[in-house]
């Protein structure tokens, strides 16, 4: 289960991805124990395997300031968190059978909002009976609305009837505060507004999520609805969906990303190093550029790739290997800039060096929006344009108050650059968001490892740790597990050991 956004300082263990944990095997149980020290704001928890948060299982993370911090507006009268997604017919598994067999995900058959809905705005387009979100405010009061993307693969505008959406935190980095009629939240992005309900209650308003670069004609029919209902209500929601964005201006998406701005007065946690540092006058010591590119065959396989590279999971996660000194599971070699070969699959991850000032460079050659996230760290997104990123591009970087977060957007034809300072130890997935791209391989991880053996600090093995792949004669069962049928035996791998101290005692008795 994967924390988006929660930085898990010094402690890769608990972050629930398949280069750090063994999966959990059915009728077992795995406790994360983790800190969620210098961190603020909104982010969201999912199943990181199989296509599974195509299947549900996500949930919010809030985390708040400290009593004796103060917020950097107004407390707000409540606070409410809405999880928009697109939605298929067909099930995570056929989902995943078919990019596999090299069918492209279509237009969504529905948006969902809390995985309700949509509303039967339009009787032609939205049949009765189907239950949608309510959401239920006081006239006169003001909101903070907690907004994730927690979809498959569709960039969605956020829109309210009639409300502004006044942007205060994405992310866990306050923003410098500004209305928004609409903002196009890309997948595994999340972000905090204050929402005013300052209109008359004649009737209740529609809350939309529609798709974005999506590049069908059905893509109306898919239109996510939810009513914001106030108390005083005088009726149900009416009139036309308030529209979206012009889907033919293709800078309007990028403009308005490039309007969201890190507020560096507020008092909050920050990135690390802590403290609200000019990180545009430190000195880059490691530059990556990574090139995506549509699907293609590899060994006769359809994947995806980094710079030419398709991740392949060892049976072995890559943090288990390390701590026990395992050989051949993964190479530090991963490129810094594309290479001129064939693309292959590997087990390739970045040789990251500690407290290295990174640049990484996201090259997106697809022609549909990518979104990438980096695990333990927030970074700076510094820059986005079109056309093909160059060191000339530097000149247009934001060095002052480009904004920490953790997901960036990244447009077809075009790039995006973020900074990001490598001072926690552990082993980091750096990952396509776009469940289809990321479950061909559109992944790495960063190793960053701190010389100093004798920082203390640095979190052991947990204590409830899972083994699997060449570890897995280490593993014990467990006493209270629920007893599916299908839940796997692990009597083998106790026999194993049992078998070998057996063998070694024999040997001390012969010598």
């Amino acid at each position: 289960m994967c924390r988006n956004g929660i930085q898990q300082r010094k402690d890769s263990w608990q972050d629930g991805v398949s280069g750090t944990n063994c999966p959990i095997p059915a009728g077992w149980n795995w406790t994360y124990e983790f800190q969620v020290k210098d961190q603020i704001g909104s982010f969201f928890y999912f199943p990181s395997l199989s296509f599974q948060r195509a299947a549900g299982g996500y949930g919010g993370i809030t985390i708040n300031n400290r009593k004796i911090i103060s917020l950097p507006f107004a407390t707000p009268d409540g606070d409410i968190t809405l999880f928009i997604s697109d939605w298929f017919i067909k099930s995570h598994k056929e989902l995943r059978q078919d990019i596999e067999n090299g069918v492209s995900l279509r237009a969504p058959d529905s948006i969902l909002f809390n995985g309700l809905g949509p509303y039967r705005y339009d009787n032609a387009l939205v049949s009765g009976g189907i239950a949608y979100l309510s959401v239920n405010v006081e006239p006169g009061k003001t909101y903070r609305l907690r907004v994730h993307n927690v979809g498959v693969s569709t960039s969605l505008n956020f829109r309210i009837q009639n409300h502004n959406l006044l942007l205060v935190e994405t992310e866990g980095s306050y923003t410098v505060q500004q209305n928004y009629t609409s903002l196009d939240i890309h997948v595994g992005q999340s972000y905090s507004f204050l929402v005013t309900l300052d209109q008359n209650a004649s009737s209740d308003y529609y809350i939309v999520a529609s798709p974005r670069f999506v590049n069908s004609s059905g893509w109306s029919k898919s239109v996510g609805v939810a009513v914001l209902h106030y108390s005083n209500s005088q009726g149900p929601a009416s009139g036309p969906l308030p529209d979206p964005p012009n889907e033919s201006d293709t800078f309007f998406s990028m403009s308005q990303a490039r309007s969201i701005r890190w507020n560096v007065s507020a008092s909050a946690a920050r990135p690390n190093p802590q403290g609200s540092f000019r990180y545009g006058e430190i000195t880059v010591t490691d530059v990556f550029v990574l090139h995506n590119r549509p699907a293609e065959l590899i060994e006769g396989k359809r994947r995806t790739t980094l710079s030419g590279i398709s991740y392949l999971a060892p049976s072995t996660p890559l943090k288990l290997a390390q701590q026990f000194n395992v050989p051949g599971v993964f190479k530090l070699d991963f490129p810094n800039k594309m290479m001129n070969r064939p693309a292959k699959v590997d087990t390739s991850i970045i040789n990251g060096t500690y407290k290295a000032f990174v640049e990484i460079i996201f090259q997106n050659n697809d022609t549909t929006v990518q979104s990438y996230h980096l695990d333990g760290y927030a970074f700076f997104v510094v820059g986005m344009d079109y056309g093909l990123w160059t060191e000339n591009s530097r000149s247009t970087y934001n060095k002052w108050d480009g904004v920490a977060r953790c997901t960036t957007q990244v447009f077809p034809g075009a790039w995006t650059a973020i900074l990001v300072f490598l001072d926690n130890d552990g082993i980091w997935n750096l990952r396509a968001q776009n469940l289809d791209s990321w479950y061909l391989g559109q992944e790495t991880y960063i190793s960053v490892v701190n010389p100093e053996t004798t920082d203390k600090n640095d979190v052991p093995l947990p204590a409830n740790v899972i083994y699997c792949g060449a570890l897995s004669p280490l593993q014990k069962d467990q006493a209270h597990r629920v007893n599916f049928s299908g839940a796997p035996s692990l009597k083998k791998p106790i026999k194993l050991i049992f078998v070998a101290f057996v063998l070694a005692l024999i040997g001390s008795f012969m010598r």
